[in-house]
């Protein structure tokens, strides 16, 4: 559908991730009308000076078919052209009433079942299997058999809602990532009932960095790209992103292409790989089709997402230069505090700790030399001061109940990708980066496995799912 320019606006959900605050300094100068809806004033984006409108919404981790209405609603002022997805539950509502979002804003994400491919894991590893991209060994639990092996276990789904797993969404938790010592054996019978669904096993991949391609793709066709190396998580056994460098390593490239392409994606896509070494082959970890945590520092290295995602949204051409800068590293400082306070105290089979002294002076170095931050910019302070306060709120939780808020202790485990917002593999800051060491790579898709899609059929259904973790 068609609306005129005037006072246009956008919707982007308010979470703790600093992706929020990125698509907000990107947009409001440029004239977008920004509304944040959240179910928490609390989120840093509230507080912007690029935020127009704030509105509450219903929580979606308890009532997402209540959040899917909200949106909609949202969707249906005349101001608005678009929504943003920054996380699972805002891409699987969009995707799943795709049909009735499209009859009110444009709709730069995909389609249900194309999502379904993504979010089920089980049918994303057989898309890079067909896409000829490698990944680890991976099986349902109830198929397993080598408990000799270090391996994990994984959730089969990234949303829990009745659409993966049916009537048993209400009293089930899907879980976390939770690494499996060898020898032993998980009970299948008493994690399928805890979980709701039989969860996958995947060997451990023993690498000491996560490697993120980003895209994102006009119903088929890559129209920017970006890679960036984690070089520390919020543990010293990986977790979200604390640190990264930009890179531009053709095999990486080539990789996330294939897939995608595979999928005829259209929308955002962040692509998580290990790099194996046993072969050097990069391996699939996951895709979150989403925006990504680490997102102010793709725009600060020279790849405006929000911006490319706008003019994708309004029909527009991509006119930004398709380069970005190579070897730049940017931080989450409250990541930083993190990594460190890991170090200090904490204890992860497998991943030998640095000494506090060496990962003190690491990340002191990096500040030093790379001083860019996702939250801490000059012309918006508050989102940075909101979010210390909010770290200093999870602490004091924490301290008074037996288990810590999921902000302040991400789900991780050694030597894996595990399901999350951004990066969350192990990291090894001695290690050189790989790659093209040329000061700016492509972000416009360019001649690698480019190929024309058509767009899928929109998925019309409306989704009356609900659920309860």
């Amino acid at each position: 559908m068609q609306r005129h320019r005037d006072d246009a606006g956008v919707v982007v959900p308010g979470i703790d991730a600093p992706s929020t605050v990125a698509c907000l300094r990107s947009l409001r100068p440029r004239g977008v009308r920004t509304v944040v809806g959240s179910e928490s004033r609390s989120t840093p984006a509230a507080t912007s000076a690029y935020r127009d409108e704030f509105v509450d919404l219903p929580d979606p981790e308890t009532d997402l078919a209540a959040y899917g209405d909200a949106l909609l609603s949202l969707a249906e002022r005349p101001a608005v052209e678009t929504i943003v997805p920054v996380r699972e539950e805002d891409v699987y509502v969009l995707a799943r009433r795709k049909g009735a979002f499209a009859d009110e804003v444009a709709t730069p994400w995909p389609d249900f079942e194309t999502l379904r491919r993504v979010q089920d894991r089980v049918e994303l590893f057989d898309a890079a299997d067909a896409a000829g991209v490698g990944a680890p060994e991976t099986e349902l639990l109830d198929q397993w058999d080598d408990w000799d092996r270090e391996t994990i276990v994984k959730p089969r789904y990234t949303v829990a809602s009745p659409a993966y797993l049916g009537e048993r969404f209400d009293s089930a938790s899907i879980g976390s990532t939770e690494y499996q010592r060898p020898g032993t054996r998980p009970d299948p019978q008493t994690a399928t009932e805890r979980r709701g669904h039989v969860p996958l096993v995947q060997e451990r991949i023993p690498d000491s960095r996560e490697f993120g391609f980003f895209a994102l793709y006009d119903h088929g066709d890559p129209v920017a790209t970006f890679q960036h190396c984690q070089r520390r998580g919020w543990k010293y056994c990986g977790g979200p992103s604390a640190y990264r460098e930009s890179v531009h390593i053709p095999e990486l490239e080539t990789a996330g292409r294939a897939l995608l392409d595979e999928l005829e994606w259209h929308g955002l896509a962040m692509v998580e790989f290990l790099c194996d070494p046993a072969d050097d082959e990069f391996k699939l970890m996951e895709i979150n089709p989403r925006f990504w945590s680490s997102l102010p520092f793709s725009v600060r290295a020279g790849a405006d997402f929000p911006y490319y995602y706008w003019q994708l949204a309004m029909d527009e051409p991509i006119t930004s230069e398709p380069t970005y800068e190579v070897g730049m590293g940017g931080h989450l400082l409250r990541g930083e505090l993190s990594y460190l306070h890991s170090v200090a105290t904490e204890e992860y089979p497998l991943v030998e700790r640095p000494s506090l002294g060496s990962a003190a002076r690491e990340v002191a170095t990096s500040l030093v030399r790379q001083p860019r931050f996702d939250y801490a910019v000059a012309d918006d302070p508050v989102p940075f001061v909101q979010d210390g306060m909010n770290l200093v709120r999870a602490w004091l939780d924490s301290r008074s109940d037996a288990d810590p808020p999921a902000e302040t202790e991400p789900d991780v485990e050694p030597g894996t990708g595990v399901a999350g917002d951004d990066g969350e593999a192990p990291t090894d800051t001695s290690q050189p980066l790989d790659g093209d060491v040329t000061r700016s790579a492509q972000t416009d898709g360019g001649p690698i496995s480019r190929r024309s899609s058509r767009p899928s059929d929109r998925d019309g259904s409306d989704d009356a799912d609900s659920t309860s973790r």
